[in-house]
């Protein structure tokens, strides 16, 4: 099974970086395979809203965006890691998701995910709480650890110090891949998908 472990943080061995390398480590040591994805530095721009990626699956913009909605279509699960940014997560990861799941919902539909930050300080919970947003509105499981998925540091060197934080991450690729381990049995033994109902979309205003 393999999990697209994404880096949304312009710095590619920077906090983020080190913390979502604590969880593909402990989801490595579970038989799981990881693939690391950098957003990088160049610009990523935000979603047109023009729809076209509704009828062809691809955004109009040829990106890192369009790269990884290939690789997503075969994962079998995803972690997500941001900086904090004014107490949200980075524009860069930001624009990155709206476009990778505006109108592909059934790319990710029942392949669990989750969220880590890294922060120097605070605002942590408010970034995190924006990124599992993505996940909850395209039916998929949310892994958990023992405390919320967040580091703290300045740098790499204070990151490896924050041991409740790196501890935090393992138990998050413990728990990823047991859960995966768990939906793999489950589909050997018989047992099926949620059936979806046909999606009701109430405007407030008519």
């Amino acid at each position: 099974m393999k999990i697209l472990v994404v880096n949304g943080s312009p710095h590619a061995n920077g906090c983020t970086y080190t913390a979502l390398c604590e969880v593909a480590a402990a989801l490595e040591a579970e038989g799981m395979e990881t693939e690391m994805i950098q957003v990088g530095t160049k610009p990523v721009s935000g979603c047109l809203g023009c729809g076209a990626c509704i009828k062809t699956g691809k955004c109009v913009i040829d990106d890192v965006v369009n790269e990884f909605i290939e690789k997503a279509k075969e994962a079998d699960g995803f972690v997500f890691g941001s900086p904090v940014h004014y107490a949200g997560a980075s524009g860069a990861i930001t624009s990155f998701m709206d476009r990778a799941f505006y109108g592909k919902a059934a790319i990710y539909a029942d392949k669990p995910a989750a969220a880590i930050v890294s922060c120097r300080r605070g605002g942590a919970t408010a970034a995190f709480e924006q990124l599992n947003k993505y996940f909850t509105i395209s039916n998929m499981p949310i892994v958990s650890s023992q405390y919320w998925n967040m580091v703290h540091g300045n740098t790499p060197e204070q990151v490896r110090q924050d041991l409740e934080g790196l501890q935090t991450m393992r138990t998050l690729g413990k728990n990823m891949a047991w859960l995966l381990k768990c939906i793999e049995a489950g589909k050997a033994a018989g047992i099926a998908k949620p059936e979806r109902e046909a999606k009701v979309a109430t405007n407030f205003i008519r």
